[in-house]
């Protein structure tokens, strides 16, 4: 005769196997013969996380906690919120689920990346530590930990536990990627031999490629081969045209919206006097590798102003209050619908979504470079919101996310796996960031790259002036913030602000010629 454990164990076990459909049914037949039970529903949690049904798990969890509550479901709660971007109450399940309550390794890594999806990097490294004390051969632990170490700026022990990952796994593609990003390559110190052999391992493996690629580059271009770093760009992301194409299909969509609805906007000028009049947030938007997180660090740097690093809330509001159908956060039907919609609303939900990061700052900075699709909205739903536009030079812009492996899961950063299609899509960025800054030019500075990192005093001072904060010397002094940073630029960021990045894509001349027509610049 079955009894409920032996339900639970079943479940557990085609779990650990992927059979998604038994587990499932096991957790269900147990509580049709023995009512509500606190670990079959935590369990129907998890599948449905795997399955990347959130919104469901998030339901399922909830039911557990409130027939029991578990530190362990609130972890898994963690994850949820992380996943879909909602800080506070991720934050919330984690204070539910210190590190003294969980004595599991995967649920205290579990823990730590809900932790560092949120950008708390140095609160996720006591759960890494705790989990790999109980499991210290897990690679996917020491990779995890080693990304946390990273982005908080311990670089030597981020170098230790990605190479324990690696010992752990050889073909880990993740680790040999995050080591060789990490920098500190010579011709005495480098990781070629051992990643040569791996390129033709993986080319059948989407994902490994473009890591293998990408940290291949990283390597050639520490050693002078630019040739050889190009090639392996190219053949990294050679896969990918199709989806870069299609990524600009989709934005050219949602710029032409963007453009009909800026003039029509403009010329009814209505502004609702439901509009919140809070001057709290401060967005710093441009495209990816132009500057946004220095500024975001000078920023930052200020006495009365609070980072939020790169926050998805301004279009996570505009999506709640719209409801379009679609699964996508930025497309086209949710910017027309946006421009129908409520943004008042919009505004206070975002105020509603940011306000435990800011706490006790005057000021918070969102530095999410994507918000340039939404800076008219911005405009309208908080007018008195400051935007700060980044530009830098666009052959240095196109480069450098051509060079750049970005999130390679995220809709937003499709578009960078092709030259000519980042040089279309920088094109289009530009014109319309200009004419919206026509539009609104007390509301957007447009802040060029160049003449910040020439003339970091001057600069600086008027940035300040245009957020409306006084002067305080200590925003020169970048390198002394010592906020943990989640972007690419994360240890160029520790460094005094300077113009090395300058001209950099000049490397790359002889192989960007096509680009360089495109762009006008011969």
């Amino acid at each position: 005769m079955n009894t409920s454990h032996t339900h639970l164990d079943d479940a557990v076990r085609f779990l650990s196997q992927r059979d998604y459909q038994q587990a499932h049914r096991c957790c269900v037949e147990l509580i049709q013969q023995f009512g509500p039970h606190a670990h079959a529903y935590f369990l129907l949690g998890i599948i449905h996380i795997e399955i990347g049904q959130i919104e469901k798990a998030i339901a399922l969890l909830t039911k557990s906690n409130e027939i029991e509550n578990r530190p362990i479901t609130f972890a898994y709660l963690a994850k949820c919120f992380a996943l879909k971007g909602d800080m506070q109450q991720a934050l919330d399940c984690v204070a539910r689920s210190p590190v003294k309550s969980l004595n599991r390794a995967l649920d205290l890594d579990t823990v730590g990346v809900s932790l560092s999806r949120v950008g708390l990097h140095e609160d996720a490294i006591a759960y890494y530590e705790k989990a790999l004390a109980l499991t210290p051969s897990n690679p996917q632990c020491h990779y995890n930990y080693a990304v946390s170490c990273k982005f908080a700026g311990k670089f030597e022990l981020a170098r230790k536990h990605f190479e324990q990952a690696i010992d752990s796994e050889p073909n880990f593609f993740q680790a040999h990627f995050a080591l060789s990003d990490l920098g500190g390559i010579s011709r005495e110190n480098n990781h070629l031999a051992r990643l040569e052999p791996l390129v033709e391992k993986v080319k059948a493996n989407p994902d490994a490629r473009l890591h293998i690629g990408h940290a291949l580059a990283k390597e050639y271009e520490a050693l002078g081969d630019y040739t050889r770093a190009f090639e392996s760009l190219q053949h990294a992301k050679a896969p990918q045209k199709a989806r870069s194409e299609n990524t600009l299909k989709d934005y050219q969509a949602i710029f032409n919206t963007l453009h009909a609805n800026l003039q029509s906007q403009v010329s009814s000028d209505a502004f609702s006097t439901n509009l919140s009049q809070s001057d709290a947030p401060i967005f710093v938007v441009g495209m990816p590798r132009s500057g946004t997180t220095l500024v975001e660090r000078i920023l930052s740097h200020h006495s009365l102003v609070a980072s939020g690093g790169e926050l998805q809330d301004f279009g996570v509001a505009v999506k709640q209050v719209t409801q379009t159908s679609s699964q996508l956060v930025l497309d086209t039907p949710t910017i027309e619908s946006a421009y129908k919609s409520d943004l008042a609303k919009v505004g206070e939900l975002y105020l509603q979504r940011t306000a435990f990061l800011r706490q006790d700052a005057k000021h918070l900075v969102d530095k999410l470079p994507f918000n340039f699709f939404y800076i008219d909205l911005i405009r309208q739903a908080l007018p008195n919101a400051k935007i700060v536009c980044l530009l830098r030079n666009p052959m240095d812009t196109c480069v450098g996310n051509f060079r750049q492996l970005f999130s390679i899961h995220s809709p937003y950063y499709a578009y960078a796996y092709d030259l000519e299609v980042i040089g279309q899509l920088y094109q289009s960025f530009e014109q319309w960031v200009r004419k919206v800054a026509d539009t609104y030019p007390n509301a957007i500075r447009l802040q060029s790259y160049e003449q910040l990192a020439q003339n970091p005093q001057a600069e600086v001072k008027d940035l300040l002036a245009f957020c409306n904060l006084p002067w305080e010397a200590q925003c020169l002094q970048v390198e002394n913030n010592t906020l943990p940073v989640s972007t690419a630029s994360k240890v160029q960021v520790r460094e005094p602000i300077n113009t090395r990045s300058i001209g950099r894509w000049k490397r790359y001349e002889l192989q960007t010629e096509a680009l360089q027509k495109s762009l006008g610049i011969i």
